[in-house]
């Protein structure tokens, strides 16, 4: 697909021309990770022979503010048997989700969505937690972001999808139980193809351009009480397949990612529409993926497989949860 043809799917599924060129403008280089500093590190100026700033006038040391404690940001990673979760405080959603599925994970029937409960993760300090109250009748689903569907091969694992740091605020008909549904099937149907298949899902929060003084912005509501969990405009699904080889060097992965917007989207629409390059994606998320391997190794995984949806009949609305007698204690 071309990165005009690209271009205008984007337009096509409400990103807009404004954001078409934020996805398309010119790729900065790489930057090295940044490490968090400690309190007797200085930042920005080299420390003078008293420890302190060489500044004209003052001694100066900023860095001194983290002997109270650092600020942040901080990202909740959690490890789960199905996948791991990178957990957003401010948005309350998760910046990430990864998972790893396989022909014979899928086969495993050992789970029961019927025995599992939304459920909110006391590993997340409360000032920054999702609550179920937070959704009640604020119009969305709770929508996972890594499947329950994935993790039938064990009750325990399919309950960990039930966390709500593996949840965004997602619309409900026409899209969480309909097409977004449909395109995880698809990530399923994938272990017939590859060995192997690996999933990132995420929220999105992209800018569009205000009609009525044509800036560009980025708006989006928030739910909650006090309303505090984000509303994503858009969602993304990165998917990867693998298949074995006998010589690990020759070892290659097929890619293909998908950005959808969060709103009722016809099961006509083609999900090649959908489809948008990895630096696309990269470039919005604020995330880099496939640093460590070479281009030449990596393959479009929508010329080895048709990427296209399969229509199903899915639960039109998921039942209220159950109440649980107590919150298991935070470990």
């Amino acid at each position: 697909m071309s990165l005009r043809n690209v271009a205008f799917g984007l337009s096509g599924i409400g990103i807009g021309t404004g954001f078409a060129s934020f996805f398309f403008g010119k790729s900065s280089p790489s930057s090295s990770q940044v490490q968090t500093p400690s309190s007797s590190q200085t930042v920005g100026f080299p420390k003078g022979p008293n420890g302190t700033i060489n500044a004209v006038g003052s001694d100066i040391n900023p860095s001194e503010f983290f002997r109270y404690g650092f600020p942040g940001p901080v990202a909740d990673v959690e490890s789960r048997e199905e996948f791991i979760s990178c957990y957003n405080r401010q948005t309350r959603n998760p910046h990430w989700v990864v998972e790893h599925i396989t022909k014979e994970s899928l086969a495993a029937k050992n789970g029961d969505r019927k025995n599992s409960y939304f459920i909110e993760d006391e590993k997340i300090p409360e000032i920054f937690r999702g609550r179920l109250r937070d959704y009640f009748r604020s119009g969305y689903d709770r929508g996972h972001q890594a499947p329950a569907a994935n993790a039938k091969f064990s009750q325990n694992a399919m309950n960990e999808t039930f966390y709500l740091t593996n949840m965004c605020p997602q619309v409900g008909e026409g899209f969480n139980r309909d097409y977004w549904a449909h395109l995880e099937y698809f990530c399923r149907q994938l272990t017939e193809s590859y060995n192997s298949v690996r999933i990132v899902t995420g929220p999105l929060y992209l800018p569009k351009v205000d009609p009525v003084d044509g800036k560009t912005k980025v708006c989006y509501e928030v739910i909650g009480t006090p309303p505090n969990i984000a509303v994503p405009t858009h969602f993304f699904k990165l998917i990867v397949g693998e298949k074995p080889v006998k010589n690990p060097s020759s070892e290659s992965i097929s890619i293909a990612a998908f950005v959808l917007p969060n709103k009722p989207i016809s099961n006509e629409t083609k999900l090649t529409d959908f489809e948008i390059p990895v630096d696309a994606l990269e470039r919005s998320a604020g995330l880099q993926f496939f640093q460590k391997v070479p281009e030449n190794r990596k393959k479009p995984l929508c010329k080895e497989v048709r990427c296209q949806i399969t229509v199903r009949e899915f639960q039109k609305a998921l039942p209220p949860p159950k109440s649980l007698p107590s919150l298991p204690a935070p470990k």
